[in-house]
């Protein structure tokens, strides 16, 4: 009986040694543990980001060029048709705010009457002092005629007499002569002060024509056919009751709806994925069933900073392949940008892989965990690729575990990672070459309208 009871207690002791040995962490921990076989699949890696549909050209709807040589800075926009309405050349589109330019009208209409008060008096004046002179030079010419016949009759008088009366009828002389210049002058003087008030009233006549025509300006209209599509900054867009600047007097646009892009802006941690060529996947917000095709066309090279934004963003425009009649300007994009695609890859979600000196997951064999080397490849937001070191049919450990160094390691040939690395190598130049294939075959540009926000220079 006590030699039974001895290989009773040896045998459990066997027992607890061998579970405590299979059991790489407590037994709440492994009630929680999940375990996943990685995927054989389609993976892509993208970079999604929210956009706006825009026409690559359209025809601008701008208020007056002059506005600024008039001295009007800024004005607002009294009334404008509905956003989408279908115009032909010439329609009404917008009306702006004249309330500044009557004012300016109203002032420039007093200076005109002003001016003409002073050009009648100046009249007045001037005929005045003219006929005045005019009567001082007929006084003194019968006055000369009087000195005349004084110096005929002083002929038989005494020679003191005779000098006396040839000096008065000199001295009458000269001063008509002198009375004549100064009437010639005072023509001179009174037709150039009333040139020059006539030309004021010119100048404020044509200052009131150009208000007058400015005025009538403000009332816009379509410079073309199309469908007037509200201007956009960050602002906000342009409507009824908005400022417009005499430096940005875009009221309105007339998009050519059959040349679209998407304007989005990418966060600044994925802008060195994004390069011209590569394949969009576009959904319009209006029309989720949908999905349009797509290409980048242009990625900037400076950032910027938009509001409500945490982070400095790049603008990336991309060209849409084919079209549909109801997408409109300004509706809401959803862009996933293709930056690589695999017909068939394995994988594994994020959490799974461990980083240290080497790539490595946790395994289970036989009810042992081990720590087993893997080779990555490219990952996306969920997922990433394992290019050697698992099958389809291992047991990976999804859970996270903090201690992992005490777990027995099972490490890839030396010669075999190597080969595969050089693989990885000529596939993924392989891949870079033909990116640049589709760059360099990326036409196109966008004239971009951004406005406000701090910009700054990336480079490479």
């Amino acid at each position: 009986m006590g030699r039974t009871r001895y290989w009773i207690v040896a045998g459990v002791a066997l027992a607890l040694l061998a579970a405590l040995y299979f059991m790489p962490f407590g037994e709440e921990e492994q009630d929680a543990a999940v375990y996943i076989q990685p995927k054989t699949e389609q993976f892509a890696v993208s970079v999604k980001a929210t956009g706006e549909l825009k026409a690559r050209n359209s025809v601008k709807i701008r208020a007056p060029q002059n506005m600024r040589s008039a001295g009007i800075f800024n004005t607002n926009i009294s009334d404008i048709i509905p956003e989408g309405t279908l115009v032909s050349k010439g329609d009404y589109v917008a009306t702006l705010d004249r309330t500044e330019i009557a004012n300016k009208m109203k002032e420039v209409q007093t200076e005109i009457d002003k001016v003409n008060t002073q050009l009648e008096q100046a009249r007045i004046d001037t005929a005045i002092e003219l006929r005045s002179l005019r009567d001082e030079i007929t006084n003194l010419r019968f006055a000369l005629e009087e000195k005349k016949l004084q110096v005929e009759q002083s002929q038989y008088e005494p020679q003191m007499v005779v000098r006396q009366a040839e000096l008065d009828y000199e001295r009458t002389e000269r001063d008509l002569d002198q009375l004549l210049v100064k009437y010639e002058l005072k023509i001179e003087q009174s037709r150039a002060k009333i040139s020059e008030i006539t030309t004021t009233l010119i100048q404020a006549k044509n200052k009131r024509d150009r208000y007058q025509d400015l005025a009538e300006a403000f009332v816009i209209k379509a410079p073309e056919a199309g469908m007037l599509i509200y201007e956009r900054s960050w602002q906000g867009k342009k409507s009824a009751g908005s400022q417009i600047s005499a430096w940005n007097n875009t009221v309105a646009e007339l998009p050519d709806l059959s040349d679209m892009i998407s304007k989005t802006f990418v966060n600044e941690v994925d802008i060195s994925k994004i390069r011209k060529g590569q394949q969009v996947h576009v959904k319009v917000d209006a029309f989720p069933e949908k999905t349009f095709e797509g290409k980048v066309i242009q990625v900037a090279n400076i950032g910027q900073e938009l509001p409500n934004r945490e982070t400095r963003v790049f603008e990336v425009i991309v060209q849409m392949s084919l079209l549909d009649s109801t997408l409109r300007p300004s509706m809401t994009t959803s862009n996933e940008i293709l930056v690589y695609e695999s017909d068939s890859s394995l994988s594994i979600p994020l959490e799974s892989i461990y980083r240290d000196s080497a790539d490595y997951v946790l395994i289970r064999e036989n009810g042992k965990l081990f720590r087993k080397e893997v080779i990555p490849g490219f990952a996306n937001a969920d997922r990433i690729e394992i290019v050697h070191g698992l099958d389809s049919e291992d047991e990976v450990l999804l859970t996270r575990i903090e201690e992992t160094q005490s777990l027995d390691w099972i490490p890839l040939d030396a010669e075999i990672k190597k080969k595969i690395r050089q693989e990885i190598a000529e596939e993924r130049a392989k891949w870079e070459a033909k990116a640049k294939e589709n760059e360099a075959a990326a036409k196109g540009s966008y004239e971009s309208d951004n406005q406000g926000g701090e910009t700054f220079i990336i480079f490479n």
